[in-house]
């Protein structure tokens, strides 16, 4: 290898260094890579003699994450995927024994701190919210978005993350927010394998780091292979540098600084970062790092022997070309260590890493052990007062010869042991019963908890403040009420910013951002190009990196392109993360009306089920939209507000508190009171209903509207179910297609609420069709609800409970 200069994490370089220093520095790294790659051997062992689940490791990237480390300094961010062990390793990141706790899915965020066991092996993530529920001073630490599983999933959140640096350099507006920038020196750091470059995700975010000249830094490991696939079928000229050659920058307009190295060059690959991170971070210029002639020694993952797809040269030239041994055959003929001491670098490298796994293991055991003994003591005592007590001593037996014993295994035999003394009164089975709701308490925490992060910011807890109108308030378009809410926040805090198709020159295609562009700047209210994922990226970043970002999707059925993004990652975090990170992005966008197959949507099913973790609310109007959008900019969760597109032009009274009055999550409305049959709606179908109720009036019926305001959470104070009691009857209206949204309310209803206890006739959906709408008004009326459907939907209803007082119609 060549001598050169190398960056030390301290700035320093190799001419102000002492062959001593040098020496230390290498040495401390190269120990680093070797304790790393023990991890990998070991945990693979693991999960083979079946202490943990699953195992995939970074085990052949060592070198070059050492060498990325050094660049990497306090306030930067890292988005990458489960590969960067190394990294995490070298920068301080996690510790080896959290590594192991994470393997052995430790519940507990003291041990595991990137999921609290939530999360697989490698997946990880630094605690940016702190035990108050604010964010942490992200300044002063090194940070890392919580990683997916998803090769290509965590990209637009890396153009987030870099944009923000982009925004803090730029808008001197935001030098208050001193705990997440210093000027926009921070780099975001993505890595990615060679195979995930396939992915449109990875694309439509390169290009658009491009366009927007942000300090993003992408490694690409390139090990030749995407599991089995070879880089023949995955890449165009089996190179993605080669690919990406006319992204490289030059005099002529912007662009990335493209480097190409070799996995196993310790040196050049020290000196490339170093080069590549002061050019991004100084002159704020996005740079891929291509690392080529990496190998993978295990493999995949635990899952399969890659001897099963290499070939034999292949896997002999990996055998050669590992960078461990690469980097230890240079370190010995430089001098910088003797064979003998190298020898017992290892040794001792793995003795650590050994007693880290052995601790890790021992912590999560003797805390399982202990409730396992625990349970074993209350069913024995079951056993002596039990005519069963042979059939329960054999539970307890069967349990105390547990190998490696779960938390489901003691839950389990409890629940055994109360099914088999049903019928059965004693003090002691009592006490099993009650110790069984305690741990099934203790583990919906471990487990299920913190789908949002329920901070004292949470937008669930913003006071309720009622739109107030003068005397004098005008009729106005809904557009100019949702416009002038805009303006009133983004003057009230400097840290919103709003982007997406067209909303920056033109204020949005329904007018809700017009003029504000020229009122506040171009880097706050911003154009994007058409790209659904990194427009959701693009907020996603911003908002962990404490901005409040409204990003558009123009229209609602364009939010299947981003849904990739919000479900794995958006609605996911705080969850995955054991509540240790939020993004309160807002989403933006509209729909439900008659402009054809792609800009009618309604696919409130496909959105609830793939969207828990966020708030979804489907104001009816646009100062409900307003009181909203007040509430969410207030809270730290995030949320989809979907408006209704033909609603922009309907007059409404604009508030005299426009920017202030808040519309609370959850809370269902009653528009309408009635005493024949509950009818409840959301979005434009509500408009059609109000339309039908004063005709079913003339029919003798009277019906109880509900606009639940928000899906998720769904009518906190069971309304629905209150109104239910009343009239018997539910009908519920929506413009998904049958069984979407409507079953989602019909659950929730009925099940959750019991609202199935206060029925005396059928519950029943008025829905659209299975297809999509097709073009035009004629189209609209055949394939979703009209008011006519909605007026005989009801009077069905009500001449199947009283044929006689309600004839059929026809």
């Amino acid at each position: 290898m060549p001598e050169t200069l190398i960056n030390t994490g301290n700035e320093l370089t190799a001419s102000e260094l002492s062959f001593d220093d040098f020496k230390k520095i290498v040495i401390s790294d190269y120990r680093v890579g070797y304790q790393s790659r023990q991890a990998s051997l070991l945990g693979r062992k693991e999960v083979l003699t079946g202490k943990a689940k699953f195992g995939i490791f970074g085990d052949g990237k060592e070198v070059a994450q050492l060498a990325m480390a050094k660049a990497f300094r306090k306030g930067d961010w890292r988005a990458g995927y489960y590969r960067d062990q190394t990294f995490m390793f070298a920068a301080g990141m996690v510790t080896m024994k959290e590594f192991f706790a994470q393997l052995y899915a430790h519940p507990d965020i003291e041990k595991e701190p990137a999921s609290g066991g939530r999360q697989m092996n490698c997946h990880f993530a630094n605690r940016f919210v702190g035990p108050d529920g604010d964010f942490i001073d992200q300044t002063q630490t090194k940070n890392t978005g919580s990683d997916l599983s998803t090769t290509g999933g965590h990209m637009p959140r890396l153009l987030g993350l870099a944009f923000a640096s982009k925004l803090y350099r730029q808008n001197k507006e935001l030098d208050y927010l001193k705990k997440f920038s210093v000027s926009g020196n921070e780099v975001a750091f993505g890595t990615i394998g060679n195979g995930a470059t396939s992915e449109g995700l990875f694309f439509e975010v390169f290009n658009a780091a491009g366009v927007m000249q942000v300090p993003m830094a992408i490694s690409i490991w390139d090990d030749a292979y995407a599991i089995s696939v070879p880089a023949a079928l995955q890449t165009t000229k089996e190179d993605i540098s080669e690919v990406l050659k006319g992204f490289q920058r030059d005099a002529k307009g912007n662009g990335f600084e493209i480097f190409k190295v070799r996995g196993w060059d310790y040196v050049a690959l020290c000196e490339t970062y170093e080069k590549a991170i002061k050019i991004c971070r100084e002159e704020h210029v996005p740079v891929m790092i291509h690392v080529i002639e990496m190998t993978q020694p295990q493999g995949h993952s635990t899952s399969g022997s890659h001897e099963r797809y290499k070939s034999k040269d292949r896997l002999t030239w990996e055998d050669e070309h590992d960078c461990l041994l690469q980097m230890r055959k240079w370190m010995i003929e430089s001098a910088i260590i003797t064979t003998e001491e190298i020898d017992a670098l290892e040794a001792e490298a793995k003795v650590f890493v050994r007693n880290a796994q052995k601790e890790a293991w021992a912590e999560i055991q003797s805390e399982i052990k202990a409730e396992l003994n625990e349970a074993i003591e209350l069913i024995d005592n079951v056993a002596e007062s039990s005519p069963k007590h042979n059939q329960l001593y054999e539970i307890t037996e069967k349990l105390q010869g547990t190998v490696d014993p779960a938390r489901r295994d003691y839950l389990s035999a409890i629940r055994k042991a109360l099914r088999l003394t049903l019928g059965e009164t004693s003090h002691e089975r009592s006490m099993l019963a009650e110790y069984l709701k305690e741990e099934f308490a203790k583990n919906r925490e471990r487990y299920n908890s913190r789908l949002f992060s329920n901070t004292p910011f949470s937008p669930m807890k913003v006071p309720a403040v009622k739109a107030e109108y003068a005397d004098d308030a005008k009729l106005m378009d809904g557009r100019e009420v949702l416009n002038a809410c805009f303006d009133a926040n983004f003057a009230r805090d400097k840290s919103i910013v709003a982007f997406g198709e067209d909303v920056g020159a033109i204020g949005d295609v329904n007018q809700g951002f017009a003029g504000l562009q020229a009122k506040y700047g171009d880097l706050r209210v911003t154009d994007t190009g058409i790209r659904e994922s990194a427009i959701i990226g693009q907020g996603l970043g911003l908002a962990m990196r404490g901005m409040r970002p409204i990003a558009e999707i123009q229209y609602i059925d364009y939010l299947i392109y981003a849904l990739t993004v919000l479900s794995d990652d958006v609605a996911s975090m705080s969850y995955r993360t054991m509540g240790g990170q939020k993004a309160p992005i807002i989403v933006r966008s509209r729909g439900h009306r008659l402009e054809g197959i792609w800009h009618s949507g309604s696919p409130m099913g496909t959105i609830l089920n793939s969207l828990r973790g966020m708030h979804i609310c489907v104001p009816r109007d646009m100062t409900q939209a307003a009181g909203m959008y007040n509430t969410l900019l207030r809270g730290d969760e995030p949320a989809l507000v979907v408006e209704c597109l033909n609603g922009y032009r309907l007059k409404e009274k604009m508030p005299s508190n426009v920017g202030d009055f808040t519309v609370p999550l959850g809370k269902a409305e009653i528009l309408r009171e009635g005493t024949d049959l509950t009818v409840v709606s959301y979005g434009s179908t509500l408009r059609i209903v109000m339309e039908a109720a004063p005709e079913l009036e003339k029919l003798g019926i009277h019906i109880e509207v509900i606009d639940p305001q928000t899906l998720y959470p769904f009518d906190t104070e069971n309304v629905c179910a209150n109104s239910l009691r009343k009239t018997n009857k539910l009908l519920v209206v929506d413009e998904d297609i049958p069984g979407g949204g409507a079953a989602y309310i019909l659950q929730k209803v009925l099940e959750a609420q019991k609202g199935y206890y206060s029925l005396d006739a059928q519950p029943r959906t008025l829905t659209a069709a299975e297809h999509r709408p097709p073009y035009g008004s004629d189209g609209d009326y055949f394939s979703k609800p009209s008011l006519d459907d909605v007026i005989e939907a009801v009077y069905n209803i009500m001449n199947e409970a009283n044929p006689g007082k309600f004839p059929a119609i026809y």
